[in-house]
């Protein structure tokens, strides 16, 4: 044979032989999916469906508590210093806006009155005086002098009345009340202090004989509006870009199963916690029958943007892998399932979005994927 062929031959089967080592290399590096062929009985314990598609909506989940409605809760302080005579309302009790709260002993308020009583007096004196003096000053019967200085003694009772007046509607008097205390000429020892809004009574502090000054905390009383409270969650940094003012809220507590309170959110945090790296979020929660108590702790589902539809395959479906992946059984016959990896995205009621692996109209195991996966690597049957 000449030395050439035979050069030739040797070239050839040296390449036939790496070939054969580069394709077995590529199949050991990517081996076969792995499949399952079931018999009947096999057959008969797995569930297997199209997968469909469903609407997933764009949510974020966080937790928080309940509290009152800052905007909508007033301290209730007596604007004028004195000794508390009788309560009217107790802790928890409703209230109407001008209801009566308690009544106070006030020596401001009984110096008030006494000089307006004394102011009417003069001006009654000093009207009766004017009236005499225009009969008389017309016949001569008293000086031009005389005359004048009863006008303006007249005129300088009535700005005094007025003065009078104005400082007894300080203590929240009406003008029939003032015009009351003006008529029967008594002093009236006990002033009401009212609610300044309708809502319920969430703190009482008041009690009979006590002294009470301007502005000095405790309160006597604190009253809210809870026809609507806040929601106050701390949330993770980096929810802020998909949240926004205006945002549907929905509020589940453990006080009230399968219940959903509903609101919106109606404030960010202007600025992050530098120890958790979260920001308060702040909802307005409808509460029209009074049953969430403020420092309730809640669960709170908010909707960042429309639903998303896609393919959704039931959890029950999908095997989580030891890696961390995910992975479902993919069939054409019902009897042979073939393993496929797939990403998923959101998970709501009981089913999970698929991004990547399936699509829409494919067969796969939507119960007895973990059986499949035992059968496939742990040798079960």
């Amino acid at each position: 044979m000449p030395r050439q062929s035979r050069v030739s031959r040797r070239i050839a089967l040296r390449t036939a032989v790496a070939a054969i080592g580069l394709l077995t290399a590529a199949a050991m590096a990517s081996p076969p999916p792995p499949s399952v062929k079931l018999n009947d009985a096999q057959a008969r314990s797995i569930r297997v469906d199209a997968v469909g598609e469903r609407a997933f909506n764009q949510i974020e989940d966080a937790l928080g508590s309940i509290d009152f409605n800052e905007d909508l809760e007033v301290q209730v302080f007596t604007p004028y210093p004195g000794r508390i005579i009788e309560l009217y309302a107790k802790l928890g009790d409703p209230v109407s806006k001008g209801q009566p709260l308690f009544t106070l002993e006030s020596p401001d308020f009984i110096q008030a009155e006494s000089n307006l009583i004394a102011a009417a007096g003069v001006l009654d004196q000093t009207t009766s005086a004017l009236d005499r003096a225009k009969k008389l000053y017309p016949v001569q019967g008293i000086s031009q002098n005389d005359y004048e200085q009863a006008v303006s003694d007249q005129q300088s009772a009535d700005g005094a009345l007025k003065a009078a007046r104005e400082a007894v509607k300080v203590f929240g008097k009406t003008d029939a009340e003032i015009d009351r205390i003006v008529a029967v000429r008594r002093v009236e020892t006990a002033l009401v202090v009212r609610s300044p809004i309708t809502g319920r009574v969430i703190a009482r502090n008041a009690a009979p004989g006590l002294l009470e000054q301007p502005g000095n905390p405790p309160p006597p009383y604190a009253v809210a509006d809870t026809s609507t409270v806040w929601m106050l969650a701390n949330v993770t940094e980096t929810m802020i870009p998909r949240l926004d003012v205006g945002q549907p809220v929905s509020v589940t507590v453990a006080a009230y199963p399968g219940r959903r309170f509903t609101g919106a959110i109606t404030a960010l945090g202007a600025n992050v916690d530098p120890y958790t790296h979260r920001v308060t979020v702040r909802s307005e929660i409808k509460d029209p029958k009074h049953e969430l108590r403020p420092g309730m702790f809640a669960n709170f589902v908010i909707s960042t943007g429309a639903p998303i539809r896609g393919p959704a395959v039931p959890e029950s479906g999908v095997v989580r892998e030891g890696d961390g992946s995910f992975s479902v059984w993919v069939t054409r016959d019902r009897r042979e399932f073939t393993r496929r990896e797939v990403k998923i995205g959101l998970t709501q009621d009981q089913y999970d979005q698929i991004l990547e692996g399936v699509q829409a109209g494919e067969l796969v195991a939507v119960d007895g994927a973990i059986f499949l996966s035992n059968i496939a690597f742990g040798g079960a049957n």
